[in-house]
């Protein structure tokens, strides 16, 4: 059975119940070995703990108080549940998975307001952000987005 690959323009995303896809432009989920002091046999054994980290890149809008870029100016250090959805659609099944967990708003480790200038019209300041998952994200296959 085949199915269609990931497209580049129908992903959305849902922090907490607001849907953020019109403000980001890029967007990932990313994992990586655990960096700890200690390992278990158990986690060893099973190649090694691991960190997942959603990745994405937002538009800066301070006026507006329900806007991605005030969610973390406010809120950085709270758990937000997040759900992704790549294909888009509104409904989640096993053709149209999406990915679903909590994450933790942190601020950027560099831009959080401002950005080089722009002669566009429609160019826009963004920011990189990169948020840890508490445990590895859930595939979804029921239930609507």
């Amino acid at each position: 059975m085949s199915s269609t690959p990931l497209g580049t323009r129908t992903l959305k995303i849902k922090i907490g119940a607001t849907e953020f896809y019109t403000d980001i432009s890029k967007c990932s989920i990313e994992s990586a070995a655990s960096s700890s002091d200690f390992t278990s046999f158990a986690a060893a054994a099973s190649g090694g703990a691991r960190d997942y980290t959603l990745k994405f890149t937002a538009t800066q809008d301070p006026a507006d108080s329900t806007s991605l870029w005030s969610q973390v100016f406010s809120n950085a250090g709270s758990t937000v549940a997040v759900s992704i959805n790549p294909y888009g659609g509104t409904t989640f099944s096993a053709s149209n998975p999406g990915f679903s967990g909590n994450v933790v708003i942190t601020e950027p480790d560099g831009t959080l307001l401002g950005g080089d200038a722009d002669p566009s019209t429609t160019a826009r300041f963004t920011m990189d952000l990169e948020w840890k998952f508490t445990a590895k994200p859930t595939k979804v296959t029921t239930g609507t987005y």
